[in-house]
């Protein structure tokens, strides 16, 4: 058995390294020809495309590329990851191309100073590049003075790394930060924001040959006319925290920890299972995963809880609903100053409605919850042999007139009722009555 346990460890090994390590597809007979890997950066500006991004410089520069080429299509993100992908392609050792492709893509918000950031910036036909202004990237609610610190540190970081290029490219640049400004690939080029057109990776090539770009070490001129092409995939990681990123939104995290709270409810109010309580856990956590990303007021998670006991409580008092009614106002509270206080970024609040239409059916909910603990209060208590009077049960022998009964889970000796008949094995019989320690009983 040893030996076979040590084969499916193996084997677990050796799935878990498939997974776990990026695909990469070669478009090419491996040569002595220059090597160009490429990358496509699809999405928001987010802790995966970082990690891709930093990940593929550093292949890159292991494998001593000729060039690396970051396809590039997306709306924004985050400016402190935005920031993160600026210093590792200006720091790389190996020339970066950005390319704003395929048709139709655009590079907006913090995607134009990644697209400006590259040794190489490209766009292909019928694609835009701007709106770079930080009320975009960050909601349209920031305070004045904030506001003004976010376009002076971009605009700064625009004027470093267009420096190259010409009055009119830097003017463009700026404006994109500091009037929300777009530009289409051709009035871009004109303006010499970026270096080429390219209607695909093979045009791209053809163009950068000869081309020469400015490193840290030096000038350094391209060879790419019979470059072999590699593309770097996102590995199995990276796409776990793609999954992970969609709880940047914060109606998703806000249901997550609902979901949460009320299965751990669930969970302690009839232990001894465990799908609800795992469920509970997980939400939970990717919950505080989120929170964690967004920027939020924990003061709301004090009204929250609040709002949880009142629910409780209200269950076994007798106020009949008016704690109900507190919890509700108070969890709808508790999760607008979570997600919605003031200097909250736009883009992060979770949407008013969504709140109160939760709060509303939590509410509901425990009002059932207490009805139903209210009748059961009512009606009367039934237990032990009592329970068993107008039930009923089987012959388990010929009664006549004594003999035996099964009813309610367990075997009675019984006796007929006056006037029954006389009942045969296997025939149902009904409860009358108790005596003592035996069932009076008659045939059905």
């Amino acid at each position: 058995m040893k030996p076979l346990r040590m084969l499916w460890i193996l084997a677990g090994l050796l799935a878990l390294a498939f997974f776990a390590t990026p695909a990469v597809s070669r478009a090419g007979a491996q040569s002595d020809a220059p090597l160009v890997l490429l990358l496509k950066a699809d999405g928001v500006v987010a802790p995966s495309m970082r990690e891709y991004i930093l990940r593929g410089i550093q292949t890159a520069e292991q494998r001593k590329a000729e060039l690396l080429v970051i396809e590039l299509n997306t709306p924004g993100g985050y400016i402190s990851i935005m920031t993160d992908i600026v210093e590792g392609i200006r720091a790389s050792q190996v020339p970066v191309a950005v390319y704003v492709s395929p048709r139709g893509a655009m590079a907006g918000s913090a995607g134009t100073l990644i697209t400006l950031a590259g040794h190489v910036a490209v766009m292909a036909p019928e694609t835009i590049i701007g709106a770079a202004s930080p009320i975009d990237a960050s909601g349209a609610d920031l305070e004045e003075t904030a506001k003004a610190k976010e376009v002076e540190a971009l605009t700064a970081l625009a004027r470093t790394i267009t420096t190259r290029r010409s009055p009119q490219a830097i003017e463009l640049a700026q404006k994109t930060i500091t009037e929300a400004k777009a530009a289409s690939s051709d009035e871009a080029l004109e303006a010499g924001l970026v270096d080429f057109s390219a209607s695909n990776t093979a045009e791209l090539l053809q163009k950068l040959d000869g081309y020469s770009v400015v490193m840290p070490d030096g000038e350094r001129t391209l060879h790419t006319a019979n470059a072999r092409t590699e593309r770097l995939d996102v590995s199995f990681i990276e796409q776990v925290e793609q999954a992970l990123d969609l709880l940047i939104d914060p109606n998703i995290v806000f249901l997550l920890g609902t979901i949460g709270i009320l299965a751990l409810l669930i969970e302690f109010s009839s232990p001894g299972g465990w799908v609800a309580g795992f469920i509970g856990a997980v939400c939970l956590a990717l919950a505080a995963y989120g929170m964690g990303m967004l920027t939020v007021n924990w003061f709301g998670i004090i009204f929250v809880a609040i709002a949880i006991v009142l629910f409780v409580l209200d269950i076994n008092a007798p106020t009949h609903g008016a704690l109900t009614v507190a919890g509700v106002g108070t969890f709808i509270i508790g999760a607008l100053v979570l997600f919605n206080s003031p200097g909250v970024p736009q883009f992060q609040r979770v949407s008013v409605p969504l709140v109160v239409g939760t709060g509303l059916v939590m509410g509901l909910g425990f009002a059932l919850l207490l009805g139903l603990a209210l009748r059961t209060q009512k009606s009367p208590v039934q237990m032990g042999s009592e329970a068993l009077a107008g039930k009923l049960g089987i012959a388990r022998s010929e009664i006549n007139p004594h003999g035996q009964v099964q009813a309610g889970g367990e075997l009675w000796s019984a006796e007929l009722a006056a006037g029954a008949e006389p009942i045969h094995k296997g025939e149902q019989v009904w409860v009358e009555k108790i005596s003592g320690i035996k069932l009076i009983v008659r045939k059905k």
